[in-house]
């Protein structure tokens, strides 16, 4: 599995239940990488969405532990041995593969899921904000960064695209 999420210097993703900032070019490459895949996220991130509605071209999983929770033309997951079930499910009677799998956050999705994840995509911004949520400082966990973008900026943010993988 892969998972896509834009940090700061500090590996913060998120506060007060939103992204930090929004950068045209993070949304473009979120769409190109997660185009016809499976997208993993939790009930709070999905209802970051626009409108609030399952992203177009994507297989959504929402897992949530709210059973009251249901979402029409999403898989929606009360347990994580739920949503691997409905993983495994894909995989053996859709074709698809782990590496069609991206799990998009928030932050306790993302710790539930690092241990399958195996490559990261990564958009460092060179910025400390103010936040209540993070990511896993890969390079801490001895992730390794295996192709990286030239440094880009939109107004005085500086950014750059990071592919990490597993050792």
């Amino acid at each position: 599995m892969q998972l896509i999420a834009a940090v700061d210097k500090n590996w913060a993703i998120g506060q007060k239940g939103q992204m930090l900032v929004t950068i045209p070019a993070d949304q473009k490459l979120f769409r190109q990488e997660t185009m016809g895949k499976i997208i993993v996220m939790g009930r709070k991130t999905f209802l970051t969405l626009p409108g609030e509605r399952p992203l177009d071209g994507r297989i959504n999983l929402i897992l949530t532990t709210d059973r009251s929770f249901q979402m029409k033309g999403a898989d929606v997951c009360y347990s994580m041995d739920e949503a691997m079930e409905k993983l495994e499910w894909y995989k053996k009677e859709r074709g698809f593969t782990d590496q069609d799998i991206y799990i998009i956050g928030g932050q306790s999705i993302y710790e539930q899921f690092l241990p399958y994840c195996d490559t990261a995509h990564i958009t460092y911004i060179d910025y400390a904000y103010q936040a209540d949520t993070y990511l896993v400082n890969l390079e801490k966990e001895g992730w390794v960064v295996t192709e990286e973008s030239d440094e880009q900026t939109y107004f005085d943010l500086c950014y750059e695209f990071r592919k990490y993988r597993r050792p």
